[in-house]
């Protein structure tokens, strides 16, 4: 078994956990329109399908060449670990773009695209939860620029 299958295999138990942990989520009074289960069952769906794709496509890497890969995977859950640290302080957008950059290196991107896409994904699902499903996220340290919020 690869590298590849065993981080799929750990990113859809992961995600199995996550999509458990979030159908419990209930508001004692309803204040958003969807809910706060949206964000973290979509996030396990995605996950899921990721780490399932890992999981079945056709292996293109030697039993070496996956080795070397370890420390590259070590690398993107441990940031994805500090990424949960940290998501309160740092807020959502800024705590995403950072945290891309270790997995985007993972999965083969440079650094410039890395940071260049965690930006856009960060910015993007900001704008998509918070502003048009108008599920609230935190800014953390954004927040002195945009105003106090």
């Amino acid at each position: 078994m690869t590298s590849d299958r065993i981080l799929g295999a750990i990113c859809v138990a992961t995600a199995v956990a996550m999509a458990g942990a979030a159908s419990r989520y209930v508001p004692e009074i309803s204040y958003e329109p969807i809910g706060p289960r949206a964000f973290p069952t979509l996030l396990a769906v995605l996950i899921g399908l990721a780490g399932a794709w890992l999981v079945i496509r056709p292996s293109r890497h030697s039993g070496a060449v996956a080795a070397g890969r370890l420390p590259l995977l070590a690398g993107c859950m441990g940031a994805i670990f500090v990424y949960a640290l940290l998501f309160r302080w740092l807020g959502f957008t800024l705590a995403t773009a950072l945290m891309a950059v270790p997995v985007g290196i993972a999965f083969g991107g440079n650094w410039r695209q890395s940071l260049a896409a965690g930006v856009g994904l960060g910015f993007g699902l900001y704008l998509l939860f918070d502003k048009l499903l108008d599920v609230v996220l935190p800014t953390g340290v954004l927040s002195i620029v945009l105003g106090g919020r």
